[in-house]
């Protein structure tokens, strides 16, 4: 039986409110993004990055706009470390992207660190250690002073060797653990930190606050970084960062709370992969801003393509649901949904104001070299007619009259239920012009001519073919199609008592061809369809009109008289 009573809250409330973030509104600008997605063990994957993976990897995160990429724990392993030294030695590091590196407070790590950095243009330093209460009791048995003096000596180690070492190096200091550690305790470490390496305009110190483990609703975090925001030392010289986990499934919450707070810089990664649950998704985040009409100032207009990358360097799946970047999250297969979505497409192409404004869709999958036809309207038997007429008429051009798009439902909504399987664009055309284009199963017109009368009237001379019967007949009417149709009536017992019409070009240009649909509702209140495409309207027409004759059924016109 679970037991609630055994768990209890490990973590710490600031020791003064702090809640100014709760009165803004979004998040205005973007961040300081930073990819943590090379870091020791490639984030926790079963079976670590090769070489060329790693560095096919940050190719792409450079092509996304990172400008600090940290590339893992060089003095951890030598695949971290010969990744290091490839990048700098193969000049694959762009001048305008700073890479970050990560190490222990320890003596021995932080001086093969720095070995590793030789002839490194520009890089962050990323030293950390533990502050939480359960590290400090369980695992290091160490004091609070003594937990401090060891960030403090760490402090003092990167400063003396990056003296020795050539190069452009900012320093970045995490208590790790820091949701678990109590507020007013981690400020005081981080202001240890910082009075060792004393920070200016020219060279800011990063502050790292890290939700090594979710342990709080995002509010308390928020609360916890503005804490800090209002009490670190040298504020204006300190870049404040995030670097959220997922344990609760709040690091998206947990981030934008926490830069409302005061943070301006987020670690995480793509599609948010790491240990346990994961770091922040920061596809995500930064769509969420996108969505506000906030430049995220990523490039994430290829998502398929950095999907495909993602799953093939890291063996990992982006999971279906995933936001923004799954397969499915902007697929819409519920018949209301895609009648929504269709309406508001076609309103947004018809609209002068240019703001995206569409039911269900908080972004334009295009933006995200996405496909309606492919990653929105997605067609099942739960699917509704508009979005099959969508379907028809973003792919193939064709505008379905409303009472036949609900005919054509029933006959996607068949076969998907007897297959038990999506339709693609491409079957439901299939069955489309299988059904109604130009057929001429038992019924048909081989010649028509008309003549126009002096009352302005037509007649039209037509030769019908009923099921092998063949004859000459005529009659009048107030157009070309109504004189067909009259002729069609009186020279034939067909039980038809209305009849409606629509026509449209299907492409641009005097050579287009045209497409007709006439619906016939017959004596017993039955709704036939056809529809007809020729170069010509007439002739589409009537294509059209021996169509639906053609879907009358087993009571075929009886024979001419």
């Amino acid at each position: 039986m679970m037991n609630p009573k055994k768990y209890k809250r490990n973590y710490f409330m600031p020791p003064v409110p702090c809640t100014d973030w709760v009165n803004k509104e979004y998040i205005d600008h973007p961040p300081i993004w930073c990819s943590v997605d090379l870091r020791d063990g490639n984030q926790a994957l079963i079976i670590p990055m090769s070489l060329e993976e790693k560095i096919d990897y940050f190719k792409y995160l450079v092509d996304v706009g990172f400008k600090e990429i940290e590339v893992g724990f060089p003095a951890a392993s030598e695949t971290e470390y010969e990744f290091l030294r490839t990048l700098i030695e193969q000049d694959l590091i762009p001048d305008d992207v700073t890479i970050q590196v990560l190490t222990q407070a320890r003596e021995h790590i932080i001086k093969k660190t720095f070995e590793a950095l030789e002839g490194c243009k520009h890089s962050i330093v990323h030293l950390y250690n533990s502050t939480s209460r359960q590290q400090r009791e369980q695992v290091f048995k160490k004091s609070k002073e003594e937990i401090l003096q060891l960030a403090v000596d760490g402090a003092k180690m990167l400063n003396d060797l990056s003296k020795e070492t050539p190069g452009n190096f900012q320093f970045e200091y995490s208590p790790e653990s820091f949701t678990g550690t109590e507020v007013d305790y981690a400020c005081d470490v981080c202001n240890a930190v910082l009075d060792v390496w004393q920070p200016t305009a020219e060279n800011k110190v990063i502050i790292n606050l890290p939700v090594t483990v979710e342990l709080s609703l995002p509010h308390v975090y928020a609360s916890q970084i503005e804490y800090m925001s209002k009490h670190l030392k040298y504020r204006d010289n300190v870049i404040l960062s995030l670097h959220p986990h997922n344990d609760r499934g709040c690091g998206v919450a947990d981030t934008e709370l926490g830069l409302l707070a005061g943070a301006d810089r987020v670690e995480g990664t793509l599609f948010g992969n790491g240990e346990r649950t994961g770091n922040v998704d920061i596809i995500t985040l930064a769509l969420n801003m996108y969505t506000h009409g906030v430049d995220p100032k990523l490039d994430f207009s290829n998502l398929p393509e950095l999907c495909e990358a993602y799953e093939r360097d890291t063996r990992m799946h982006v999971y279906e649901r995933q936001p923004y970047s799954g397969a499915l999250v902007f697929a819409a297969f519920s018949g209301s949904h895609q009648d929504a979505i269709a309406k508001g497409m076609k309103m947004a192409r018809e609209s002068e104001d240019h703001h995206w404004d569409v039911p269900y869709l908080t972004i334009n999958p295009e933006d995200l070299g996405r496909q309606y036809d492919k990653d929105v309207i997605r067609i099942n038997s739960q699917s509704g007619k508009g979005g099959i007429g969508f379907i028809l008429e973003h792919n193939y051009g064709f505008n379905l009259p409303k009472k036949m798009r609900d005919h054509m439902r029933n006959l996607v909504k068949n076969v998907s239920d007897h297959g038990h399987r999506e339709l693609q664009p491409e079957e439901v055309y299939e069955i489309f012009n299988d059904h109604y284009v130009n057929k001429e199963d038992y019924f048909s017109i081989p010649a028509a001519h008309f003549k126009q009368l002096p009352d302005g009237k037509i007649r039209a001379h037509l030769t019908i073919n009923n099921e092998g019967d063949i004859g000459d007949y005529s009659e009048i009417g107030n157009g070309r199609i109504d004189a067909v149709t009259n002729t069609v009536i009186q020279h034939i017992h067909t039980p038809i008592k209305d009849l409606s019409y629509s026509e449209h070009a299907l492409e641009k240009g005097s050579n287009s061809r045209a497409v007709a649909y006439i619906g016939l509702t017959l004596n017993d209140n039955r709704e036939v369809w056809g529809a007809g495409i020729d170069n010509d309207i007439i002739v589409a027409s009537i294509r059209a009109l021996v169509s639906a004759i053609n879907h009358i059924g087993p009571e075929k016109p009886e024979n001419m008289k």
